[in-house]
This record gives structure tokens, sequence and C-alpha cells, in this order.
């Protein structure tokens, strides 16, 4: 005799062993599901990340009829924009003669080699800097503000400004060209941190970009006054927590933008990429960059501190999404001639790059001088 376990199995106990199975695979894939939205959610909650979509009822549907660069321009000059929000990357400062990081060929990283790192990102990590901080200070020497003007597309960031739409700049750049077209610093926020301000790494003693600026022309390797510690440029190292700012403005921000755009950013470097599932559903979000980017990324740090799907150009579910493909310049160009405004911009760049240039001149005297006078 055998027992009731082998007993051979009738084709309807299959079927129903079978149903059963799948029911208690569904059930743990729910359990799996529900952990995993809690978690984000918790998260979220926590660390004071929160979307706006999470506030927002409103039902799915496209924003406007035709998402289109085209559409885009029409219904801005129809309907109109508020509260503008621009978050942009290294792509608008490369027509200033400031490479990007990723470009093959042309970017930073390809062209590293000659500091003998022993790897290209070592250069902005606080224990190399520490270590050997005199390659970093040889590249701030050829980036260094001051000696690039800001592009067209920097431009068009102030004239927002001027015509009372921008709400917020957001910037992964640290070349300060934002700050040189003259949009204010409230209205600034520099992710990953600026030339701008400088702090000794042993006293925390303050220093000015003017400064810094004569160490480093100078080729000095720039040492406190007070202790004779290293002092660094308050930009952000990997591993370093970025500005304040950046933790408190975004849930302000993007819950009243209704245009997001996007300039000149690979949208690969986290938090400041995750930026764009921040706005809610009846916001617009324009990217214009080389190439698409900032599509789903549903294993990464999107996805769990966000559940957002990022931006969806071609996908059927697109109800807010376009995408400008060719360099910032031009599309900003594209921008202000659909809108009437190319003389605006026009005007505004000649005016400003004639301040600069009779600045440049100044200080080029004062250091004439100063040479002499020693």
């Amino acid at each position: 005799m055998c027992d009731d376990k082998d007993k051979p199995t009738t084709s309807k106990e299959k079927s129903k062993n079978n149903e059963e199975s799948n029911q208690d695979t569904e059930y743990v894939k729910e359990e799996d599901d529900s952990a995993m939205e809690a978690m984000r959610k918790f998260f979220a909650q926590n660390l004071n990340l929160n979307t706006s979509q999470d506030e927002d009822d409103c039902t799915a549907g496209k924003l406007i009829g035709d998402l289109t660069f085209e559409g885009l321009c029409e219904h801005w000059k129809t309907k109109g924009f508020k509260n503008i929000i621009t978050m942009v990357g290294a792509g608008i400062s490369t027509s200033a003669g400031i490479p990007d990081f990723r470009s093959p060929g042309s970017g930073l990283y390809d062209n590293l080699q000659k500091y003998n790192l022993p790897h290209p990102s070592a250069i902005f990590e606080t224990h190399y800097f520490e270590q050997n901080p005199k390659p970093f200070f040889a590249l701030a020497k050829e980036l260094y503000p001051g000696s690039f003007n800001p592009t067209p597309s920097h431009y068009f960031v102030r004239l927002l400004h001027e015509k009372g739409l921008l709400l917020r700049h957001y910037t992964q750049n640290i070349d300060t060209l934002e700050r040189v077209a003259g949009v204010p610093d409230e209205k600034l926020v520099e992710a990953h941190g600026t030339f701008y301000t400088n702090h000794c790494m042993g006293c925390d003693m303050h220093y000015s970009m003017e400064w810094m600026k004569d160490q480093i022309f100078s080729d000095k390797l720039p040492t406190c006054t007070n202790c004779k510690s290293i002092v660094k440029p308050d930009i952000v190292f990997f591993g370093e927590n970025l500005p304040d700012k950046f933790y408190t403005l975004p849930g302000k921000d993007f819950n009243k933008c209704d245009l997001l755009i996007i300039m000149g950013t690979s949208l690969e470097v986290q938090p400041f990429a995750s930026l764009v599932d921040r706005a809610g559903r009846r916001c617009l979000r324009l990217l214009i960059n080389r190439t698409k980017v900032g599509g789903s990324d549903h294993g990464g740090l999107r996805y769990w501190f966000f559940g957002g799907p990022g931006l969806m150009f071609d996908s059927p579910n697109n109800t807010r999404d376009i995408a400008y493909v060719g360099d910032c310049d031009d599309g900003v160009w594209a921008l202000v001639g659909a809108l009437g405004w190319t003389d605006e911009l026009n005007n505004l760049i000649k005016t400003e790059n004639e301040r600069l240039a009779k600045e440049n001149a100044v200080q080029r005297q004062r250091k004439e001088k100063d040479k002499q006078s020693s």
C-alpha cells in the first residue's frame, strides 16, 4: 500500500494545485509590491522627498494637444506660463569654451590623463584631494570663472527672470556663469556647489572668490592664513552633502512650477536627476539637449525615492514631455524666435558683453599697476 502522498494525481487535482500555486504567487507578489511601495513612501516622507504628483489628483490626459516643440511654443504664446523652473548641466556652458564631462574625445573625463590620476573621478574625491590637491587646482585654473563669458542659454535664464517668469534655476554647474549673467542669488540653487565661496578644510575660515583666483593664477597652493591648511572651493566633491538649498527649496518650488525647462544635462547624476519627477502632473517638461535623456530607471534612486517614470517622450502614455534635440543655444534661439523675444535676448547679450569687457579691462589695468608698484 502507498501513502496519500504517493497516490497518483488526477488532472482535476493538478489543475486545482496549479490554481492554488498561482494564487500563492500572486499573493506573495502583492505583498512584495506593497512592501516596496511602503518603503518608497517611508523614505520619501522622512527625507522630505515627496513629489507634487502625490498631492495632485489631476486626471490623465495630454496637457496640450500638440506635444511637440512647435506645440509648446504656440501654447506659450497664447496661454503663457507663470512659474518656470530651469534645470541645467554642463551642456549650457560648452559654447563658452568650457568642456562638459562625458562627451567622447572633448569631455573632461577623456582629457584628465595628463594629471596622472588613479581614475578620472579621483580629481573630485575628498580623500584624493587631501593627499594630492595639485591636480584639482591645475584643472581649476583651466576652468576658473572669469575666464569665460556666459552663453545665450545663460542669458535666456536671465531674460526669464527679467520677465518675472523664473521661479528658480537649478544648476549642476560650478562655473558660476549664471551669476556672471546676472541671475540673482535668491533664484539660484547651485546643486554641486560653486567657486563663488571657499573655506579652509582645517579651521573652516572663509575666503572670497577674488582671493582664491589670485592664489590659483599665481600657481600657488591655496593655504589658510590662519592654520596653513588647504583652502577648498565650495564645490561638492563625491560623497559630500549637497547645499541646504537643494533640500529645502524643491518641495516648495515644484508644487508651483507650470513649465520645467531642462537643458544640457545627461540626467545621470543623482539626486539632481530625480528633480524631473518632482514636477506636478500639470507641469509641462521641455528637454533641450543633444540626445533624449531622463527615461525610466525603475531599479535606481528615482524609483525608490520618487516612484516616477522619468521623461516619457516616446511613450504612448506621454502627457506632457517634449524634446528639442540639438545644442542648447540652438534650442534657446528657436524658442525665443517663436516667442518674439529674439531682439530682447540679442540686446541683453550685447549689453552684458560690453559690461564684462569693461570690467575685465579695469581688472587688467589694476594688475599691471600692482606689478609695477611691486
